[in-house]
């Protein structure tokens, strides 16, 4: 029996759900759940909120299933959230935690302060996945299961190069690589594979950078104007903070895109000892120790020269 077991006993419907501008690990955790369901319980009826993934993840079982809005009518035995780090960053599935009791939530943020039914917050953890993965009967975990979950661990830990890869990381993505996966395949569509207007976005991105308090941070950002040039959405931006991060005698980059008139945001990230996490809190967001991000208003300059001016006082 799994640990999962004991919170579906009596469970017909269940909505899972995921944050906000979900990423891989969100995805991942979220289609990872939904398919150990679907696979394992046939007596539960599951659906999956999310706001519309990105065409990258098409290669997820079950993928086109996901909801995009929700129905005034529907209602759930259980919600399950997945990589969701306080309630304000739920997505589609919003009004459903705020009317349901029975919510477990499997997470790893540092900054973790919900107050649902069921927490499973592990920020030592590399992902949501490798949480959820903890609560499977790993026999039961389909080739299809094991690709989600994958997806969500690769994503999360840079393709295992980020700090929070551990030795158990390790032995758990092996462990899904035996389920038969086409691991290199998931990496490559999903994680490095971009399209060309996504390169010329990343590539002025990075041309427009620059550095700041004697080279050890790096700062750039894109406006709603050239979003508009280009014909993007934010979740074309993904992989610029990373990008920026690799620079030579970096510590932290940030980076931030135009959502609204005078609003950014912002992501955040760290190579060895900035807690970033902190810097993000300060400001009503939140994250890990060394990737983090916010919500933050005012003119860009007034956002950078105020995120500079925190991050300075841990160097």
């Amino acid at each position: 029996m799994s640990r999962l077991d004991q919170y579906l006993k009596g469970v017909r419907k269940a909505a899972i759900a995921g944050h906000m501008h979900p990423d891989g690990d969100c995805i991942g955790s979220t289609m990872g759940m939904y398919l150990y369901l679907r696979d394992n319980y046939p007596g539960i009826e599951a659906d999956v909120y999310l706001e519309q993934p990105k065409p990258e993840f098409s290669y997820i079982s079950g993928i086109d299933r996901v909801k995009t809005e929700l129905s005034a009518d529907v209602s759930y035995d259980i919600l399950i959230l997945t990589d969701i780090s306080s309630p304000e960053r739920i997505g589609v599935a919003g009004p459903l935690a705020e009317q349901m009791e029975n919510i477990i939530c499997f997470d790893h943020h540092v900054t973790n302060d919900s107050s649902y039914k069921w927490l499973f917050n592990e920020p030592q953890a590399s992902s949501a996945c490798e949480v959820i993965w903890k609560f499977m009967d790993e026999e039961k975990i389909t080739k299809d299961c094991a690709e989600a979950l994958y997806t969500g661990i690769a994503h999360d830990t840079g393709i295992f190069q980020y700090s929070n890869t551990s030795p158990e990381t390790m032995r758990i993505a092996a462990k899904l690589m035996e389920k038969g996966i086409d691991h290199s395949k998931i990496i490559n569509d999903s994680y490095y594979q971009k399209s060309y207007v996504e390169n010329q976005v990343m590539g002025r991105a990075l041309l427009e950078s620059i550095l700041m308090l004697n080279g050890k941070i790096i700062v750039s950002y894109v406006s709603r104007k050239t979003m508009q040039f280009y014909g993007i959405g934010p979740k074309d931006l993904d992989g610029i903070v990373a990008q920026l991060r690799n620079t030579k005698g970096v510590e932290v980059a940030i980076f931030l895109y135009e959502t609204d008139t005078v609003t950014y945001k912002v992501s955040l990230r760290s190579k060895d000892f900035i807690d970033v996490s902190i810097v993000a809190a300060m400001f009503g967001g939140g994250g890990h120790k060394k990737a983090a991000g916010c919500t933050m208003h005012g003119t860009h300059l007034d956002v950078i020269n105020n995120l500079v001016g925190e991050l300075s006082r841990q160097f």
